[in-house]
């Protein structure tokens, strides 16, 4: 959640990115943490920092799991400091959040994508005399996890995942998969491929990195958080859809790298074209996400992801989770609450409470400019 006049901001100045252990992006779209590492749990001893600044009451909010430990370890040190505040943070999925959002339901959302134009023509309603506003947050990787007895390393490309989840490939020993991995006994078995049930940031992004780096086998809406291929099998969540992988030989699914970690599910290790194929870690997503450039204007620090990079180590299946919230037009009532839940979450040690859940904190420099932009929020 960040910033304000970020015209030509790059993300070469998140090129500061620190990791720190592996990320837990929890999941996009259910409320169901099943799954999530035990380390989600943890607490801040940084909690008598906090600056309550007049905040008071009830402050509602819903939006994407992928950021729900985070919001989880937010909330109990905000409760904690400011007696008598309650924040309720409903994780509904990216699409609900900011459905609620612009209906007026709730003072901010978090979305695993930028909000579309649409979005924010129509969140003007609601932001009297202003419009919302993307403020990112957290960012990571979404692993392409696996079950299949016998191969621990598999290396797939934008283009076999994107016929695996389009349906074009339906075996594991298909020619295109053994290319990309010689000497591997590949089954002659059928691939379940998983996608999500429900809206999602996750499906989003992936959407955009197949459009982009695969864009002759994956022609669907790379907008759409909704699934737009043919075929597989659903389940909700990313907790779903992990469990789902988990539990079935011969699947494959794609969720945040909290979920393979926790469940201990295989990941698919990408050729980007690269010298070598580039594993799913926080620490590859962090040289992806460092070739990004803000887009928004003003006080939007959306960001635009750079999914066809073939930088070594880069991991090119990124995201970045947003709080969204009205640039101006905040109801007077929650606005001293809004403001100061946000100005924690995007402090420093709102951050290091990021590194504790095992998350990768922002930038600083990007960070420093959304402590910048939300005090202006009006």
């Amino acid at each position: 959640m960040k910033l304000s006049r970020m015209n030509g901001l790059r993300a070469s100045a998140i090129g500061a990115l620190v990791v720190s252990g592996a990320l837990v992006l929890s999941a996009c779209g259910s409320d169901d943490n099943t799954g999530t590492p035990p380390n989600g749990e943890k607490t801040s001893a940084a909690a008598s920092n906090i600056k309550c600044d007049g905040a008071k009451g009830q402050l509602l909010a819903a939006g994407s799991s992928a950021q729900k430990n985070a919001m989880d370890l937010w909330v109990k040190n905000f409760q904690a400091a400011c007696s008598g505040v309650e924040v309720n943070y409903q994780a509904i999925g990216s699409g609900g959040g900011i459905t609620k959002f612009n209906q007026g339901q709730v003072a901010f959302a978090g979305s695993d994508s930028a909000l579309k134009e649409e979005e924010v023509a129509e969140s003007q309603k609601i932001c009297k005399g202003g419009k919302g506003v993307n403020l990112p947050m957290v960012g990571g990787p979404i692993a392409i996890g696996y079950k299949l007895d016998g191969v621990d390393n598999l290396i797939l490309d934008a283009s076999t995942i994107a016929k695996i989840f389009n349906t074009d490939i339906k075996k594991w020993n298909d020619p295109a998969i053994a290319k990309l991995n010689p000497g591997v006994k590949l089954p002659d078995s059928n691939i379940q491929a998983f996608h999500r049930s429900d809206e999602s940031g996750t499906t989003q992004n992936l959407g955009k990195y197949l459009s982009t780096a695969a864009p002759a086998d994956w022609k669907h809406d790379p907008k759409s958080k909704s699934w737009p291929a043919p075929g597989g099998q659903a389940a909700n969540g990313s907790s779903g859809v992990a469990t789902a992988v988990k539990d079935a030989e011969g699947s494959i699914g794609y969720f945040e790298l909290s979920y393979a970690t926790a469940n201990k599910i295989s990941t698919v290790s990408v050729n980007t074209g690269a010298a070598a194929p580039v594993a799913a870690t926080t620490e590859n997503a962090s040289k992806a996400i460092a070739a990004a450039k803000v887009k928004g204007t003003g006080s939007d620090m959306a960001l635009s992801l750079d999914y066809a990079t073939k930088a070594e180590g880069a991991y090119p299946l990124v995201l970045v989770t947003y709080q969204i919230a009205c640039d101006k037009g905040n109801k007077a009532e929650t606005l001293p609450t809004l403001k100061a839940f946000l100005n924690y979450a995007i402090s420093e040690d709102g951050q290091k409470v990021l590194s504790d859940a095992g998350y990768a904190p922002m930038p600083a420099e990007i960070a420093t400019k959304v402590r910048e932009i939300v005090p202006t929020l009006s």
